[in-house]
Formats: structure tokens, sequence, C-alpha cells
């Protein structure tokens, strides 16, 4: 990708020491996880100054005053989770697809936030997950959980969301903050280094008394629907289609 190989180009000199010190976070048995997040956070701003990409957040205020609870956004490439770190507060570890767990960098943000990977192919596997998110959750830990399962190719178009995503927010009685994410694809999966913007907005929370009495079903087509409202809102603000697909030549 050559906006990574930017990023550690324009980094050198200082990306070895970066990877030393959050791999050192992920070595110890009892990482302090909130220093673990600020160094990571402040690496994180460091890689996007370098790869030419501006993060605007929205809505940061919508986040729950307490933690423990869990990010549901839509899923448009491996961008999307440095969007978070970027942006958000509050610490927080994510579910990631397995098949990524061995990216440099990622690799190493993965074990020191505690974070934890999938396998959705395995049926009991995915449902040990959901359990451990939720009992994580309910000591208080933030999560993010992409509920398409996979990412869209269409840019701000979203899949369907998957209702298994949201049953450990259940489980947790925990609140669901819905976030829209906007032309997150563009950093890492079109063929350019030329400067972007990207856009996360934090939505309200949907919180247990809200939803208790729903299906997951209708928690995932709710939350989708939600986010869908807020890009159409926001292209429609700029003038921009949301059914736009990355560009292929550039």
């Amino acid at each position: 990708m050559r906006r990574i190989a930017l990023m550690v180009l324009r980094l050198f000199y200082i990306a070895p020491y970066y990877l030393y010190r959050i791999w050192k976070f992920g070595r110890q048995e009892n990482p302090d996880f909130e220093e673990a997040y600020r160094y990571i956070k402040k690496v994180t701003k460091a890689a996007n100054k370098a790869g030419r990409v501006t993060v605007k957040a929205y809505g940061l205020e919508n986040l729950p005053k307490e933690n423990g609870y869990i990010f549901f956004p839509n899923h448009q490439g491996l961008f999307d989770v440095l969007v978070f770190l970027d942006t958000c507060p509050a610490p927080f570890a994510f579910v990631y697809k397995k098949e990524v767990g061995n990216i440099i960098l990622l690799k190493q943000v993965i074990k020191a936030l505690g974070s934890i990977g999938i396998d959705r192919e395995d049926i009991k596997q995915s449902l040990q997950v959901i359990r451990q998110m939720s009992a994580e959750v309910k000591e208080g830990k933030n999560f993010l959980i992409f509920p398409e399962g996979t990412r869209s190719k269409k840019r701000n178009q979203l899949l369907d969301f998957k209702g298994g995503s949201f049953k450990s927010a259940q489980m947790a009685r925990c609140p669901i903050v819905p976030c829209a994410l906007i032309d997150t694809a563009l950093p890492f999966d079109e063929k350019s280094i030329r400067p972007v913007t990207v856009q996360i907005h934090y939505m309200p929370p949907l919180y247990y008394e809200e939803y208790r009495t729903m299906k997951s079903v209708e928690i995932a087509e709710e939350v989708k629907r939600r986010i869908e409202a807020k890009i159409a809102e926001v292209l429609e603000k700029t003038g921009e289609n949301s059914h736009c697909e990355i560009p292929k030549n550039h």
C-alpha cells in the first residue's frame, strides 16, 4: 500500500522506536491499558499526519460519560481502526478478523490493547468472542466491532449489519454507540498518496432501556438505519454521491 509506505518513509527515523514501545506494552503480563492507549494514540496521529490524512471527528460529546460501551461503525477498510485511535478520547479494544492479525504495527497494537481475534467461519469461536467481549465490557472496558463483518467495497454504501454482533451489547446491557465513517476507504484502498480527508461521526448512543425489548436483528437494522441517515445527511450537504466506489486510477 503506497500510503503505508509513505508513512514509514516519513517516520523512518522514529518508526522502529514506536514499534518497540508498542511491542513492549504487548509483552507485559498486565499492561497499563490507559497508558498503552495514550501512546498508541500518539503514534497513530503521527502516522496519519505523515500519510497526509486529515481526520475530522464530530459528535464526541455524544460519548457516554462512563466506560463500558461498544462502538458499532460501518466498515470501509483497514484505516477504520486508525480513525478511532486518532480521535477517541477513551481507551478501547477492538474485535478484528484473524486474517489481519499479522500485519505489522496492527499486530503490536492488538496485543497492547488486548484486542480479540474472531474467526467468523467458526460459530463456536465467534460465540466465545462475543461472551468474552461482553464480560470485559461489564467490567468497564470499551470495545469496537464492525457489524458488517467485512468491509464494503463501495465506500460510503453499507452492507447488511449482522445481528449476532449486537448480542455482546445485549448480554452486557451496555450503551451501543453508532458511528458513521465517511471516505475512510480512501487512505489505504486507493492507489494514491494525495492528501485525503476522512470523517467520523460519533452518534447518540442507544441505551439498554431503549433496545432491551428488541431482537438482535432489529437492533442491527436500527443502527444501520441511523448510520446511513447520517452519511446521507453529510454527503447531501457536500453534494457527493453516497454510492461512490474507490477510484481505480490514481
